[in-house]
């Protein structure tokens, strides 16, 4: 960041020069070569800002470039600026939408543990959203919720839409709605979740033993291979194969047990249950 003060006359005090923060300025660093690089230096550029981190910041100081003390008139001056500064940043709705959206991202980093790539990959999403307005009519939480939900499933992150849901403080249906319009509007090609990191969710949530967990994994990669999983949820047929292999080991679990682990209803599990049993010759 570089400190920059306006032009001062010399019969002027020194006490008039205002501090002004600019954060997209380059600064001259030695190299090793005795080069000379420009490098950027302060805020860094950042999708998952409304100005991408481009914009300028009027500081709120009582002291000069040099140190000294503003006077009350001058203070009061610069003060005004920097209101006026902050509210020219947001001007539009389009900006005011922005900001409330990404800091309600910045919130949900942490809340479900999104990494950078995924936060920025959001943060494209939304913006491509919104210049084809199809934000409009619809609320900043559960636009970005779907948003979220893609980012992750393109990022190959394990999160399904209640545990987004639950995290953004929005509904199933209409995060689901959001997802479904997002997908089609903007043609994305998602990539459908793995059942296997859904059996290792839904195993440590049931508490089940190792050796169930790997049968079921070893009954899944035969589902896939078969394509018996083709159009079903990744996580009621977790919850099914991990249902069977715990049967299978002797270890007594219900399905209304490993149904509420897998976030599905009992009559999924049986429904699947049935089916493999059938397709499997399941004993």
């Amino acid at each position: 960041m570089v400190m920059l003060a306006p032009y001062n006359d010399s019969n002027k005090s020194s006490s008039n020069h205002a501090t002004i923060a600019i954060s997209t300025t380059l600064a001259k660093c030695p190299s090793t070569d005795e080069t000379d690089v420009m490098t950027r230096t302060g805020v860094p550029q950042s999708l998952a800002r409304h100005d991408m981190g481009l914009s300028t910041i009027i500081g709120r100081t009582d002291r000069d470039a040099t140190g000294n003390k503003l006077d009350a008139a001058m203070r009061t001056r610069m003060n005004r600026l920097a209101t006026w500064d902050m509210r020219s940043q947001l001007h539009t709705p389009r900006d005011r939408s922005l900001r409330q959206a990404f800091f309600q991202l910045d919130v949900l980093k942490d809340k479900i543990g999104l990494s950078d790539s995924m936060v920025e990959k959001t943060a494209y999403i939304y913006r491509k959203a919104q210049s084809r307005k199809l934000t409009r009519g619809r609320t900043v939480s559960g636009v970005l919720a779907a948003a979220v939900y893609i980012a992750c499933r393109e990022m190959g992150a394990h999160r399904t839409l209640d545990d987004i849901a639950t995290a953004c403080n929005v509904k199933r249906k209409e995060l689901s709605k959001d997802f479904r319009m997002l997908h089609t509007r903007l043609d994305l090609k998602i990539p459908q979740q793995d059942p296997m990191k859904c059996i290792a969710k839904v195993a440590s949530k049931a508490k089940l033993s190792e050796k169930t967990k790997r049968q079921a994994a070893q009954i899944m990669r035969y589902v896939t291979r078969e394509e018996i999983s083709a159009g079903k949820d990744p996580m009621g047929l977790a919850a099914t194969v991990l249902y069977l292999s715990s049967i299978k080991n002797g270890e007594t679990i219900t399905q209304s047990n490993i149904a509420e682990a897998a976030g599905v209803t009992e009559v999924t599990v049986r429904t699947r249950a049935k089916e493999l049993r059938n397709k499997l010759e399941f004993n």
